[in-house]
């Protein structure tokens, strides 16, 4: 059962993620067919996004390197949930997923993604 309280938390972050944020995607690629073979499908999902560079103090080297994003995705409206794999564009630039957690509190409200981005290869 969703917690009204989880709705009105998720409906206060996407509205500063629109206010503080900016448009992007969430690209994910289909792989092909196993029998019938083909060409992957990549699927660009609208979002909107606040991409925030990791403090000093975090980038260690190897699970938080130099460039990786944290990036906040607002959960309301987007069809999907960003998991490792996807790319992110934000800045103009890729970041494949490396991380990320979408935060239910409650275990069913998706209230923010705050995912680890790396520039994508």
């Amino acid at each position: 059962m969703n917690n009204v309280l989880y709705a009105r938390v998720r409906s206060t972050a996407h509205r500063l993620v629109t206010q503080y944020g900016q448009s992007g995607t969430v690209k994910r690629e289909t792989p092909p067919d196993p029998v019938y073979g083909g060409d992957p499908v990549v699927t660009s999902y609208p979002a909107t996004l606040v991409p925030m560079a990791y403090e000093a103090c975090y980038i260690d080297g190897t699970v938080i390197q130099t460039g990786d994003m944290q990036i906040y995705i607002s959960s309301a409206g987007l069809a999907i949930e960003p998991t490792v794999g996807d790319v992110v564009t934000a800045n103009g630039t890729d970041y494949a997923i490396v991380a990320g957690d979408p935060n239910r509190y409650d275990g069913i409200t998706a209230v923010v993604f705050i995912v680890q981005g790396r520039i994508a290869a």
